[in-house]
């Protein structure tokens, strides 16, 4: 009997993850105690590496189990006391509120903003025109909204299109029951076309992920860690985007440029075409959507739009925190369109809550950071520099971390330790927010160079849609490659030789 529960144990332990990914964990659960005996600083530091792992292994296992257990023993072994956690969390309240009703606030303008992904994908038959309205819509709209929400839009759109076009190529109508996950039932006619349109759809979904990050290093609520620092810096929406725009408007330039190069030369995987057959199902399907659209849905989508105008308008004119205009978006968006039970709304917190959560166990480890005074002699190394190769190295340096593990965290803990050393007196106001600049910058460029970088990338790699389009974590570092490189030089010359427009 006790064999038996002791193998139950060890099955349930971290559920369907690999048996090594599993014993890795549990042999750092045993390491990090002995670590502590001999040195809670060294002990501080391998945390701090075993966390950067999980993350980066976020396929295998999302990130809050793992490092949630990582943080909790931390605490435990007196690497952070549960109050520097606790200030962590409350100094980041306004970051917890954008993420709980930010995200679940564009939940409720889904309606509209699929209706526009659609137009824009139906009404425009030139790939290259097609390739970079999808990157500038994705990047406009993750700068007023969420970067989360909008890659969540455009995979329903990818998704609703894939499942019409796999069901007419099985040989079934728009109205039949089908299983678009596997290719069995496709007919050999139409292999190849599918094929292509996987592809296409490929193409469309980087485009539209990089566009989420050319859009969200721009404004304060376009990444989680961007309202971090400008609530540190004390920034309204304004003066992010101002302070910002030396960088991140050369590097927006430099990103739509690179998807129309990626697009004429058909390199890196790009180039698919949406063939004329796959084309005809779409619109046919469009059109028989666009019959069955009631006056109630219509005024749905208008309301929807209405309200998304207005969080721009709070959002710009700094009329409240990001949360609140999320709650607010919460609140006209479900009274004017009827919906009023409390299952349905609960649908809307339920993509924001989990990286909700995991931001607070990075909170954990950030005062493992603080409280180990882990990261001070390289930010002092750092600081031997002076001027512009100080932000370079800052800049490079928050990268680079960002590729590795995560944006957020990354940010999170450069913030802190730069923010602690204005306030002890060795930085100078200018010095503190030419830092700020290069933390905010560094970690949203170059971080496009994997999945686990970006907080949308890896939400499309986890996504349903990703496997159906043959999309692996492989084929997304090299399909963001040329990015990376375009993007991340252009915001290096642009931090060193643009002049801030204020």
């Amino acid at each position: 009997m006790a064999h038996t529960m002791a193998a139950a144990l060890r099955e349930n332990f971290l559920g369907n993850s690999p048996s090594w990914y599993k014993l890795t964990i549990i042999g750092f659960l045993i390491l990090n105690p002995m670590l502590v005996l001999i040195d809670p600083h060294l002990a501080g530091w391998v945390l701090v590496g075993e966390f950067i792992f999980t993350l980066a292994m976020a396929l295998k296992c999302y990130p809050l189990q793992p490092g949630g257990l990582l943080a909790v023993q931390a605490i435990v072994l007196g690497l952070a006391s549960p109050e520097h956690v606790l200030h962590e969390a409350e100094k980041n309240f306004e970051v917890i509120m954008l993420l709980m009703f930010m995200v679940a606030g564009i939940y409720f303008l889904r309606d509209m903003l699929l209706y526009t992904f659609t137009k824009i994908l139906l009404g425009v038959r030139s790939k290259i025109l097609l390739s970079v309205m999808f990157s500038f819509a994705a990047a406009f709209l993750s700068a007023f909204l969420d970067a989360l929400t909008v890659t969540a839009v455009i995979i329903t759109v990818a998704v609703g299109f894939y499942g019409v076009y796999h069901k007419v190529a099985s040989g079934k109508k728009f109205h039949h029951s089908h299983d678009h996950g596997t290719d069995e039932e496709v007919i050999e006619l139409h292999r190849d076309d599918l094929a292509q349109f996987r592809a296409f759809l490929r193409n469309l979904m980087m485009h539209g992920a990089v566009g989420t990050a050319l859009g969200g290093v721009t404004t304060m609520v376009g990444e989680p860690q961007n309202l971090l620092i400008a609530e540190v810096m004390g920034w309204s929406f304004v003066e992010f985007f101002l302070v910002m725009a030396h960088i991140s408007m050369p590097v927006l330039v430099v990103g739509l440029l690179t998807c129309v190069l990626l697009e004429v030369t058909k390199s890196f995987g790009y180039g698919a075409e949406l063939s004329s057959k796959v084309r005809e199902v779409l619109e046919e399907y469009d059109n028989e959507m666009v019959a069955q659209r009631t006056r109630s849905d219509i005024a749905i989508i208008l309301v929807q739009a209405v309200v998304a105008l207005l969080l721009i308008v709070a959002l710009g004119l700094g009329l409240a925190a990001p949360g609140i205009v999320g709650l607010m978006v919460i609140v006209l968006a479900t009274a004017f369109n009827g919906i009023t039970e409390e299952h349905r709304i609960g649908h809307a917190f339920e993509e924001a809550l989990p990286f909700t959560a995991l931001l607070v166990v990075f909170f954990a480890i950030v005062a493992v950071i603080e409280h180990q005074h882990l990261f001070t002699p390289i930010i002092e190394w750092v600081m031997t520099y002076d001027g512009k190769v100080q932000e370079a190295l800052f800049y490079g340096a928050n990268g680079v971390l960002s590729m590795i593990s995560d944006n957020v965290f990354v940010a999170t803990v450069y913030i802190g330790e730069v923010e602690q050393m204005f306030t002890n007196g060795d930085l100078t106001r200018a010095q503190f927010e030419a830092l700020a600049v290069a933390i905010n910058t560094g970690t949203n460029i170059p971080s496009v160079a994997t999945p686990n970088g970006q907080a949308a990338f890896l939400f499309l790699l986890t996504s349903a849609l990703a496997p159906l389009i043959r999309l692996s974590y492989g084929r997304m570092v090299v399909m963001a490659l040329p990015y990376t490189i375009t993007m991340s030089i252009t915001g290096l010359l642009a931090l060193w030789y643009m002049p801030r427009f204020v």
